[in-house]
């Protein structure tokens, strides 16, 4: 095991796994089995996937789209506000210098 960490036991599809974890990390790890537990079953209660391996990889694959979806969905707003704040530095930039202008 790794050093400062405890084993939790987590239930995925009515299986138990236990999982070496950091200590105060252990809500976030059985939150996480929950999530991959809800994905799972929504997988094989469509009918469309058999096998807990290929349900395990369907549910991977959705956890996985869903986090690059959101990931570039910050990159966007972040694009935005770092335009918006370029261009607000501008304006102030220009603002300034025709003060100083003014000064002279």
């Amino acid at each position: 095991m790794i050093e400062n960490s405890i084993p939790v036991t987590v239930r995925i599809l009515d299986k138990e796994y236990r999982v070496a974890c950091n200590q105060g990390e252990e809500d976030s790890l059985i939150a996480a089995a929950r999530l991959v537990d809800q994905k799972m079953r929504e997988i094989r209660s469509s009918g469309k996937v058999l096998g807990t391996d290929r349900i395990a990889v369907m549910a991977s694959l959705n956890l996985a789209h869903d986090l690059l979806e959101k990931q570039t969905q910050k990159d966007s707003v972040n694009t935005g506000i770092n335009t918006r704040l370029r261009t607000m530095q501008q304006k102030i930039d220009a603002v300034l210098s025709k003060e100083n202008q003014l000064d002279l």
